[in-house]
Order: C-alpha cells, then sequence, then structure tokens
C-alpha cells in the first residue's frame, strides 16, 4: 500500500421499509443482496415486525452469514394489538408521522446511525412513501435513494395526480366510474376513473392521503434516484414516462426472481430454499395435498396481508369457487375478516365441497405455491408482490382489488400483459364463477399462452448477468459505492 493513501470505509446503507408484509419482503431481499456484494447494510424495522419476523422466520439466522449486516428497530406508535390492517391504514400514518418520524431524525442527527457513531450511515435507501426522509436525509449529509414497493404504473397515477386535479378528473363520482381517463401518458387507451389508486376515490381533495401523495411525488424527485420492482419486459412504456421525473431510475424486478437468480449463482441457496420473510405462520401442509391434485386443476385464493373483506363478501367469493366445480386452496389470513365469528356459518353444501375439493389455510409461503404445477389460477388482490409472483411463474389471474396501488394492478393485469381478468368492485358468486370459467375453461389456452409468455419475458429480466436487472442491480451497487466516495471526500 502507498503511503497516506486514503483508505474508504465500505458504504453503509441504511434501508428503512414501510411496516407493512410487501414493502419489509421485498426490502430484506434487496438488503440480502447488498450483504452479499459486501457492503454493510442496516435494516430498520418497526418493533413489531422484527418480533413477527423472529417468531415466524429464520431470518436472524439466515442474516448470521453476513457479518457487515444488523437489523435495527424503532417503535411504530401503535398498540401491540393494534391489527395493522389496510382498514386501518390512516392509524399507520400517523403513527409514522408522529414516532417514527422523529426517531428517524434523531437516529441520522446525532444517534447510532449518525456521522458520530462508529459505522456511520452513507447511504439511505427508503420506502417511497416516506416523503420526510430525502429532508431528513439531507440535513445528515447522506444521500438518498427512493424504492418505490408499489406498482411502477400506480406511481405513474400518483405523479399524475396534480393534472387529473387541474383537469377535474380528481375527485370523481360514480358515475364517473366507466368514463376514458385521457390525461395519463402511455395509459390513454385502458385506463378508467375505476382504475386509479383507491384513495383517487375520495370526494375531499384535503384527504390526508391525498396530501401524502402529493408530498411523495415532490419529494422523489429530489433523491438520488429511485428503485422500482420490475423490469423493462413487464414496464417498459411506464418506466420511460416516469424517467421524464427521475432522472436516475434502477428497475431490478421481479425483485424475488432476481434474489432467487443470485443466490443460486453464488452458491448461496439451493433450489429448494426457503427465504420467506413472513409475518405469519406458514402452513406447508398444503404442499402435500398440492402434490395431490392434477396438473393446473387448483385455484390458489389469497387476498395478501392487508385487505380486510366482510363475512358477505367471504361468502359470494366462497359460493362462486364452489360452484365452478374447481379444486381449491384459499389462504384465510388470521384478522383478514370483519365480522365476528359466529357470523361465519356454513352451509353442509360448502363444508362438504371444501372436504372433497378444497383446502384451507391461514398462510402459506406464496413464491413456493404458485410454483407449484398443480396451480391453475390465482385469485388475487393484485398487490404488486403478488402480482410479479404470479407472473413469474406464469399463473393466469382473476383479481379482485382492495386498496392502493391494486386497482391499477388489476387493469393491468387484464388489458395490458393479458394475463387475467379483472372483476373490481364485484363481489358477487356469478361473476366469480363465470370469471374462473372463463380462465380455466373456455378461453384456458388463450390466458395459458399469454402468461407461459409474460413469464418467460420477466425471466430474462433476471437471467444471470444477462438480464436487465441484473445489470441494473449491478449499477446500483456501483452507484452506492460511488456516493460512499463522494460522501467521504
Amino acid at each position: 500500500m502507498i503511503k497516506n493513501e486514503v483508505v474508504c470505509d465500505p458504504a453503509h446503507v441504511l434501508i428503512f421499509p414501510l411496516p407493512l408484509q410487501g414493502p419489509v419482503n421485498c426490502m430484506l431481499k434487496l438488503a440480502e443482496l447488498l450483504a452479499l456484494n459486501n457492503l454493510h447494510v442496516t435494516f430498520l424495522n418497526t418493533t413489531h415486525i422484527q418480533n413477527s419476523l423472529i417468531k415466524h422466520t429464520h431470518v436472524e439466522s439466515r442474516f448470521t452469514k453476513y457479518p457487515d449486516f444488523r437489523f435495527e428497530t424503532i417503535p411504530d406508535g401503535l398498540s401491540e394489538d393494534h391489527p395493522r390492517t389496510g382498514d386501518k391504514f390512516l392509524d399507520i400514518t400517523h403513527g409514522i408521522e408522529k414516532v417514527m418520524k422523529p426517531l428517524f431524525r434523531e437516529m441520522l442527527s446525532s444517534g447510532k446511525l449518525s456521522s458520530k457513531s462508529s459505522k456511520p450511515v452513507s447511504l439511505v435507501i427508503a420506502d417511497g412513501f416516506y416523503n420526510f426522509g430525502v429532508g431528513i436525509a439531507k440535513e445528515a449529509g447522506i444521500p438518498l435513494v427512493y424504492f418505490d414497493t408499489i406498482s411502477p404504473c400506480a406511481v405513474w397515477t400518483f405523479f399524475s395526480l396534480p393534472t387529473l386535479i387541474k383537469l377535474g378528473e380528481v375527485p370523481f363520482t360514480e358515475e364517473d366510474y366507466d368514463k376514458k381517463v385521457t390525461c395519463i401518458p402511455g395509459t390513454e387507451k385502458y385506463l378508467r376513473p375505476r382504475d386509479l389508486p383507491s384513495f383517487f376515490r375520495t370526494s375531499d381533495l384535503s384527504d390526508p392521503i391525498v396530501h401524502l401523495i402529493l408530498q411523495e411525488i415532490e419529494a422523489i424527485p429530489k433523491s438520488q434516484g429511485i428503485i422500482l420492482n420490475t423490469s423493462e419486459h413487464i414496464d417498459g412504456q411506464i418506466i420511460s414516462q416516469l424517467s421524464t421525473y427521475c432522472s436516475n431510475v434502477y428497475t431490478i424486478g421481479p425483485l424475488h426472481a432476481l434474489h432467487k437468480s443470485i443466490m443460486l449463482s453464488k452458491d448461496k441457496a439451493s433450489p429448494q430454499a426457503n427465504s420467506s420473510n413472513s409475518l405469519w405462520e406458514e402452513d406447508n401442509s398444503c404442499m402435500t395435498w398440492l402434490d395431490a391434485q392434477p396438473r393446473k386443476s387448483v385455484i390458489y385464493v389469497s387476498i395478501g396481508s392487508l385487505a380486510v373483506m366482510s363475512i358477505a363478501q367471504l361468502m359470494e367469493l366462497r359460493h362462486g369457487i364452489v360452484n365452478s366445480g374447481k379444486r381449491f386452496l384459499w389462504v384465510q389470513r388470521p384478522g383478514s375478516l370483519s365480522g365476528k365469528d359466529e357470523d361465519y356459518a356454513i352451509s353442509t353444501e360448502l363444508s362438504d365441497a371444501t372436504t372433497e375439493r378444497g383446502c384451507i389455510v391461514s398462510w402459506v409461503f406464496q413464491e413456493e405455491v404458485l410454483a407449484h404445477p398443480a396451480i391453475g389460477l390465482f385469485l388475487t388482490h393484485s398487490g404488486w408482490n403478488s402480482t410479479l409472483e404470479g407472473i413469474i411463474e406464469g399463473v393466469p389471474m382473476l383479481c379482485w382489488p382492495y386498496f392502493v396501488d391494486q386497482q391499477v394492478n388489476s387493469r393491468f393485469v387484464q388489458e395490458v400483459w393479458s394475463v387475467g381478468i379483472d372483476i373490481k368492485d364485484k363481489c358477487d358468486r356469478v361473476t366469480i364463477e363465470k370469471a374462473v370459467r372463463e380462465i380455466m375453461e373456455e378461453r384456458k389456452d388463450e390466458f395459458e399462452k399469454s402468461a407461459s409468455m409474460m413469464a418467460k419475458l420477466a425471466r430474462q429480466s433476471v437471467c444471470d448477468q444477462g438480464g436487465s436487472s441484473h445489470h441494473n442491480f449491478n449499477r446500483l451497487v456501483n452507484d452506492i459505492r460511488l456516493m460512499r466516495l463522494a460522501h467521504s471526500s
């Protein structure tokens, strides 16, 4: 070594996800890939999320192989028994604003992650929802990159919201649901008001969520870049639109498939390795049940980690699926029903049908389930992680969206990618049975062909080194190191 040569410590990345299953899941996969590239990584979870991960997964032992990785925790401001479900999302945002935001500022300015610590943070990767992140990072003299974990097509509608408001397209009434939205570039042919994010359905523009969205789209362009869980093959047109606002876009998706590809290439995992980051206990008994079912014969039903349905909605869904005559694997997440257990009475007909051709479990490792050859249809809430997992496995989708980006995603599933049917705003047994039969019988070959084609394109993005997502991930790692050098000079 040349004397007096300046040696720069490795970059130290702080990853700060939104305290929900989806964002935590994909950002943990990114964290592991960064750690694999010899970067120092601190993952900042809420105490509630971290306790759930420790209880239900092997996440701590999985990450012990990375000596420069550590978890830190922060309170979310909610009571331990708070359900933290989609219908309580405002409570979550209040906790973020009142408790998490000031603690995050203290951590970066004078606490254990500040320049005064032994291992100061050199870059923050924060969820796009944290509009305050870029300002706090700037105060601390630290660059920040946003990771918007919802779909790029929904992010693009966020950026279009000021135009929609200016032109009087938002707010809109139920009578306007099916007219064309013509002022979101690149989507003019297929988006309707009913396909816009759930928060756009407000009748009051002073709604706090609308205010947060407007703050988010102001914050993102002020950052060093934005990470998106997609690829050019999936969202090329949308990415080009977003690039007009965000000069540095890293498309590294589908991230769960990129993670698996890199881990296998580095001999860090077996093909059967379970990289679950679940907040609930998984019931793997369903895999044995699936093994006994014919190929592509099973409907996999899951409304994700946040959605809540009424007893009436549940019964319509269940009748529709049973009436279709198909086999089904149904995930009924704890806390996903808004009614009381005593209101949930199963008829003999439904009970017998479940015994004959159904399997009901509380939670599963979804990546593994969707990869099973018995799965022929995914009835989904259209969360972005779930949508990408369905695309990668080539499974046609029946979409019943709940909130946030899911209304946009379900429309893209039907109208852009042609891999499923969107039944948003409908929850009756006749519609569900008809859609199931259309996908699994009447237009089966058509949907399977489209889904197979999209799967092939999505997998090309994460092919070893040659894929665009591999390339963009390597560019991200290199830029993180360059930002560390700039930060230390």
